[in-house]
């Protein structure tokens, strides 16, 4: 009998939603598992590390890997898969573009500490104890993964052959993924494996979008109510549809809300963020420029809104802060 291909799933810098996707496949789990071997899924199955030490190198046939790399431990398992892995895949929003995670790099590590372990209004820490890398006490020494300065994409740690976009991705997205790379006829390495082409171009809505369109102001979902039928946009609503891969089945819009960005750019967008802030600047109504201004600033949270999954993606990367020092 010929051995199944292997597959793993590891989580990293995320919130789970990627793992829910793979639960989420309900019944078509078993068709992916009368096809392939979970070698290693730690958040549902038994598995440590050293199970994955001991598999010879490439013998896993594709591991999907989720969350940002944060910490030093997650370096490592990034690594130890990459080398145990014939493909490795980026699999949601956080892996291929640093998803909410990177917006930490705003701030740097220590403002990070500062703000978890003393400023945090919940927070009784009078001994100001921040965590150590390595703890001494009575003769026992306990270790701890390194807090880096910096929230990375998965492609910024080792090499990535593919790309699962989403937060999450679909389980139509993920079990389609699967199904491709597991046969024969798989894309260009460095593939993103959803649709090349705008949401707006899937969007439930697209026909109600006039040919022009100019905004006289930005709104917030809390400040109307909402169409459910009419272009989000034509609302006055910040949608990254325009800058944003479609293959989610528009989620958010099915639910009434803009679109945030989670599947990234399309192979023909460079920079998501510049790329929203050029269309949504070309649409506002006045051509002054006190009034544009005007205008824009009506944006809540540029960065945040622009750059809500990509930021450690980006051209811009972080943001560089005057440094605090943490006592330790």
């Amino acid at each position: 009998m010929t051995a199944k291909p292997k597959v793993a799933f590891y989580w990293c810098s995320s919130c789970g939603g990627c793992e829910e996707t793979v639960v989420d496949l309900a019944e078509a789990i078993l068709d992916i598992t009368e096809a392939v071997e979970i070698a290693f899924w730690p958040v549902a199955l038994d598995y440590k590390r050293d199970h994955v030490d001991a598999m010879p190198d490439r013998s896993i046939a594709a591991t999907f890997l989720n969350g940002a790399i944060r910490t030093e431990e997650q370096k490592e398992m990034a690594r130890l898969l990459r080398q145990k892995s014939e493909l490795l895949v980026a699999f949601g929003s956080c892996s291929h573009l640093g998803g909410i995670p990177g917006l930490a790099n705003l701030f740097d590590r220590e403002s990070v500490m500062r703000t978890v372990y003393l400023d945090s209004p919940s927070t009784a820490n009078k001994a100001g104890v921040f965590p150590q890398t390595h703890y001494g006490d009575n003769g026992r020494t306990l270790s701890l993964p390194a807090f880096h300065n910096t929230v990375r994409t998965l492609d910024q740690v080792v090499e990535v052959d593919y790309y699962v976009p989403g937060c999450p991705p679909t389980p139509r997205i993920l079990r389609t993924a699967i199904q491709t790379l597991l046969g024969g006829d798989r894309p260009a390495v460095g593939a993103v494996l959803a649709p090349d082409c705008a949401l707006c171009e899937e969007c439930p809505r697209k026909d109600t979008k006039p040919e022009t369109l100019s905004i006289p102001e930005f709104k917030r979902p809390q400040d109307l109510l909402i169409d459910e039928q009419s272009c989000l946009l034509t609302q006055g609503l910040v949608c990254m549809g325009p800058a944003t891969r479609a293959g989610c089945e528009a989620s958010c819009i099915q639910g009434n809300m803009p679109c945030t960005g989670c599947g990234g750019p399309t192979s023909r967008v460079q920079e998501q963020g510049a790329k929203i802030l050029s269309c949504l600047a070309s649409l506002v109504e006045s051509k002054e420029d006190a009034e544009i201004d005007q205008v824009l600033n009506t944006i809540p949270d540029p960065v945040g809104t622009f750059y809500r999954y990509a930021l450690a993606a980006s051209f811009l990367r972080r943001k560089t802060l005057p440094r605090v020092q943490v006592s330790t």
